[in-house]
This record gives structure tokens, C-alpha cells and sequence, in this order.
């Protein structure tokens, strides 16, 4: 049967998702590039993969796989007994609040951070007036996430519990763009937060991941 094949590029933070989701796991595969600057992932060949034309799409065999949570979901589960288990699959409640915090990050946190993302870095990259005003209403909401996580982190290592998981790990690439802007202070100045983050961003397989990660000057 054929290896897996990930098609996306880098410094994308999805596919970024899902490649440090293959290696916490363990797994051999091909990385298939497919250049956004150029609109190859608008193109027939690409979107008979993803019909929403956006990276990453994960092919496993027979099966095509696209939205980088539901790719690394069942990577973690496909691969459950080897590399870290990141879907705690042997208890029920770690496993449900692995779920919890993943939804957090993927319905709460996203939401904020990709604006700020996108005004910072994309806009100026495609030629646009960077929107400050954007940036700032959502630094306000971010913020007050943030105090939500500071109270958890608190509470547990890391946010699903005692445990890394796809709760942290999908916090990744995003929360490593931002900590490239000029208010990472909304991070640093919460000690569990910065704690945390230190922690999940310094292992060894994002780090591995997020050297390919450039998207700034």
C-alpha cells in the first residue's frame, strides 16, 4: 500500500499542524509541495483532493483526507500505539478533554489569532495597507483568552491535563507567528501561559517543523 503523502507547503500553519502531528507520531512520509504564491492549490489537480482549494490534503492509500485537525485526529488514531499518544485513547475523560481544548483552540483561540496573523505578515506580503484596527480589536479579545488559559494552566501542565496532546499541539503554528509580532507580551507577561508555551514550542519535533516556518523579513 502506498505511504502517506502531505500535500502542503511549510511555512503554511496547517499543514505545520499536521507535520508535527507525523512526527510525534512517528511517521513516515512524503511531502508533496504544493505552492500557494503560484495558485497551485486552486488548480483541478489540487482541488480533486480538497474541492475547498486550501492545504493541507493528507492521502493514505485510497483515502484523501483534508482540515488539518481532522488529519491529525486520525493520524493519532490510526497510529495510536506508536510515538505520543496524543488522543489519550485509553481513558475516557483525558480523551474528552483532549477534545475540549481542541475545540477551544480550533472555535476561541483561531479565530483571534489569524487576523492578527494576516494583517501582520500576509497583508504587507500581498501588497495590502496593514489594518491596525483589526489587529487591536482582536488583541483586546486575545487577551481576555488568554486570562481564560493562564487560570487553567494553573490548574494543569498542559491543557488537556498532566499530558501533551493535539489540545497543545494544535496550538503550534499560529501562537508561533504571533510570538513574532510585536505583542508576544500578551504571552509573556501570563507565567503560566509562558510557561506553557516554552514548554510545547521547544520540542523537538516543532522545532524541527517550525525552521521551515518563515514567512517574515
Amino acid at each position: 500500500m502506498a505511504g502517506l503523502k502531505l500535500y502542503g507547503m511549510p511555512m503554511s500553519s496547517c499543514t505545520a499542524r499536521v507535520l508535527t502531528c507525523l512526527h510525534e507520531k512517528e511517521v513516515e512520509f512524503e511531502l508533496v509541495s504544493v505552492d500557494l504564491f503560484t495558485d497551485q492549490h486552486k488548480q483541478p489537480s489540487f482541488l480533486c483532493k480538497n474541492p475547498f482549494g486550501q492545504i493541507p490534503a493528507l492521502e493514505d492509500g485510497d483515502l484523501t483526507i483534508f482540515e488539518s485537525r481532522a488529519i491529525t485526529e486520525y493520524i493519532s488514531k490510526k497510529y495510536k500505539d506508536q510515538g505520543t499518544d496524543l488522543i489519550r485513547h485509553e481513558s475516557l475523560e483525558e480523551s474528552t478533554m483532549v477534545k475540549v481544548w481542541s475545540e477551544v483552540e480550533a472555535h476561541q483561540l483561531n479565530p483571534v489569532l489569524k487576523p492578527i496573523i494576516y494583517q501582520f505578515f500576509v497583508s504587507p506580503m500581498q501588497g495590502k495597507t496593514t489594518d491596525q484596527a483589526v489587529i487591536n480589536e482582536n488583541l483586546e479579545k486575545l487577551g481576555k483568552l488568554l486570562d481564560v488559559y493562564e487560570d487553567r494552566l494553573g490548574k494543569t501542565t498542559y491543557l488537556a491535563g498532566d499530558f501533551y496532546s493535539l489540545a497543545d499541539l494544535h496550538h503550534l503554528p499560529y501562537l508561533f507567528y504571533f510570538m513574532k509580532t510585536p505583542w508576544s507580551s500578551l504571552v509573556n507577561e501570563r507565567v503560566k501561559v509562558k510557561a506553557w508555551w516554552e514548554d510545547i514550542s521547544n520540542r523537538v519535533t516543532f522545532k524541527k517543523v517550525s525552521e521551515a516556518m518563515k514567512i517574515w523579513n
